[in-house]
């Protein structure tokens, strides 16, 4: 989830991802993809503060873990990220994500794909609200544009902790969106914990309609590698 803070200029962050499919789909999306049942997914994100409006990052590797076909690499996200600056202390802000992965044929059965995320934030303090519409591309036209949208709202308790519903969806094409059984929806019960130079952030989701996954469990973990923290 994007809420259009970055990291400041010239610092260094690096964001570890992980999620574990407790209770998954147990068919692959494709020949030859990794099983979502029981499987372990996640990234390293490396991200560099260019300036208070960009951010460029790097996901590598990205990797997964299933039954069948063990630990495996699965490719590498190039990321570009726009926002209005000092976007933290706006009340409403807003940016824009671009993202070019190079995909592994066990994690998606085109090479090349990418997302355009816009990103609208609101900080109604003590309450966050942030959207995310999302697109996701094979580069085979507007057409078969993969509408993925999701969404959040945080209850931030202190500087420190923040309790917070999430949901990730995915509709499909926009030529020919997918029923509601055949759409991915999932919701999450989310905590953030910030301190220092660390930000946690851990969930468990469960899935809404029979294309979604039933329970997923998730823990992201970001620390600055050169800034000073707070």
């Amino acid at each position: 989830m994007y809420d259009a803070s970055i990291a400041a200029e010239r610092e260094f962050t690096l964001t570890v991802h992980a999620n574990y499919v407790a209770d998954g789909l147990t068919q692959p999306a494709f020949p030859g993809a990794v099983v979502a049942n029981g499987s372990l997914n996640g990234a390293f994100e490396w991200a560099y503060g260019v300036s208070d409006w960009f951010e460029a990052g790097l996901y590598f590797p990205v990797w997964s873990r299933d039954a069948s076909m063990g630990l495996g690499y699965d490719g590498l996200k190039l990321r570009a990220l726009f926002v209005s600056p000092h976007a933290d202390a706006r009340t409403f802000a807003y940016g824009v994500n671009f993202e070019f992965s190079v995909n592994q044929p066990r994690w998606n059965a085109s090479h090349y794909s990418g997302e355009i995320r816009a990103i609208l934030t609101w900080h109604l303090s003590p309450i966050d609200i942030i959207v995310n519409p999302i697109f996701d591309t094979d580069y085979n036209g507007l057409a078969n544009l993969d509408f993925a949208p999701c969404w959040r709202v945080a209850y931030n308790a202190d500087k420190a902790w923040a309790f917070a519903v999430e949901q990730y969806a995915d509709f499909g094409p926009v030529s020919d969106l997918h029923s509601w059984s055949e759409q991915s929806h999932q919701l999450f019960a989310v905590v953030d914990r910030h301190w220092h130079r660390w930000d946690a952030e851990f969930g468990v989701g469960a899935g809404l309609t029979a294309a979604s996954d039933p329970w997923t469990i998730k823990l992201i973990i970001t620390t600055s590698l050169n800034g000073s923290g707070d």
